[in-house]
């Protein structure tokens, strides 16, 4: 489908190569741009002889949509669709974005977050429909859609109903991350910008062959991550066991930060962010071939997000190195310390330093214990053995006639529920 961008600055030359970007993603078939460096103008966005430049454009090139970079207002959209030619969509950029993750969303609880962004985006535009029709205003609203009187009230229900639904999908994957704990997993998780190479990275930290095993750990998350160049490729969450021995570790990969995105689109995906937000370590993933100015304003945001709410340790990981030469690095390396000190630089294409991230997850991961336990032997005890050499790392066991001797190391967590079985097994067999 043709399709026509626009961007409105304050100052300076527009950029327009991320939003070209989006509406590739989104399947648009981008013939023209119209662009405007000034402020914005309460009615149109962009100026009024910029705007019937639009209109003209559209006209000229048989465009079906038209794709701001810009949040329009609703009233913004409804004085534009006055002037562009009939039939002619409009778009901003939010929901240009939303197209994009409805496209995308595969899960229950993906499909769930992106119809809550849409209906969050569509209130304020039903209750400018109700403002004009209150003012008899034109009754095809142009940019703004049809009219339905009781459209108001009904978004307001479904988002309540929304959200109760997703905090019930939320208390049940928060249990599941709770028993995968109590089993001994580390829990990692990957953030940063979308096009970053987090899934890419994933599938490098993964063992592919514990994969299947794990399932049942995590059935609510699939076992594959999609490893391509394009936008949003990652909606939900992926889980995959990360090749870490003696750990068992799960890094998941989230859905990608994008610039510019308002308060209530974040929220929407809050549930997803609590992958990040409740993991023991977090990788921040950064393309390290982007200019440096856009890393660091990138990094910046990242750290907002994160900060807010998140309490691991943060490792920032920069990405494509393969895309840079050695000075390069070393010259966005040092001029980034302040927002990311020590951090790993890898290639997640070509695998390159992977073993040296593996290295780095396990020495910011909270350190093992070693404890050593004397079981009696009784007919519950070999299933406590086995357990514990199931979640932990099994230093020695020694079989005596009426007792078991163990040394092991583990998670804290790990060795707390071992002593208490331990106990149990004491005061069953005295």
């Amino acid at each position: 489908m043709k399709a026509l961008i626009a961007k409105r600055i304050d100052s300076g030359t527009p950029d327009t190569t991320e939003i070209r970007d989006l509406a590739r993603a989104a399947g648009y078939d981008v013939v023209g741009e119209i662009t405007q460096s000034r402020t914005a103008d309460a009615a149109l966005q962009l100026g009024e002889g910029k705007a019937h430049e639009l209109a003209a454009e559209a006209e000229a090139t048989d465009a079906k949509t038209v794709i701001f970079d810009n949040r329009l207002g609703p009233y913004q959209m409804y004085n534009l669709g006055k002037l562009l030619p009939e039939g002619v969509e409009i778009l901003d950029r939010f929901t240009l974005i939303l197209e994009i993750f409805g496209q995308r969303a595969q899960t229950r609880k993906a499909q769930l977050q992106v119809e809550l962004a849409e209906l969050r985006y569509e209130l304020p535009r039903a209750e400018a429909k109700t403002s004009l029709a209150k003012r008899d205003e034109h009754p095809g609203f142009m940019g703004l859609g049809e009219y339905d009187e009781s459209r108001e009230q009904d978004i307001k229900a479904q988002i309540s109903r929304i959200r109760d639904e997703l905090e019930q999908i939320e208390q049940t994957e928060q249990h599941r991350r709770e028993r995968r704990r109590a089993s001994g997993f580390d829990l990692v998780a990957l953030a940063g910008y979308t096009n970053a190479g987090k899934s890419t990275l994933l599938r490098q930290l993964a063992d592919d062959l514990d994969v299947d095993e794990n399932e049942e750990l995590h059935p609510d998350l699939d076992s594959t991550a999609e490893s391509q160049d394009r936008l949003f490729t990652t909606l939900g969450t992926t889980t995959r066991r990360a090749a870490l021995e003696p750990r068992d570790v799960l890094v998941t990969d989230t859905v990608g930060f994008i610039s510019d995105l308002p308060h209530w689109l974040v929220e929407s995906f809050k549930s997803t962010l609590d992958s990040v937000y409740r993991a023991d370590l977090v990788l921040l993933v950064v393309d390290v071939s982007e200019p440096i100015d856009e890393i660091h304003e990138k990094l910046v945001t990242c750290h907002d997000t994160l900060y807010e709410r998140n309490e691991a340790p943060i490792v920032t990981v920069l990405n494509k190195i393969d895309a840079v030469s050695e000075a390069e690095l070393e010259e966005k390396a040092a001029a980034l310390s302040a927002l990311a000190p020590n951090p790993v630089t890898v290639s997640a294409r070509e695998g390159t330093n992977v073993d040296e991230l593996l290295e780095r997850i396990d020495r910011e991961l909270p350190d093992w214990e070693r404890e050593r336990l004397v079981l009696p032997m009784t007919d519950d005890t070999m299933s406590l053995v086995s357990w514990i050499h199931d979640n932990a790392n099994v230093e020695d066991v020694t079989y005596g006639d009426e007792d078991v001797l163990l040394s092991f190391e583990a998670r804290p967590m790990v060795i707390s529920q071992a002593r208490s079985r331990a106990s149990e097994l004491e005061a069953a067999s005295a």
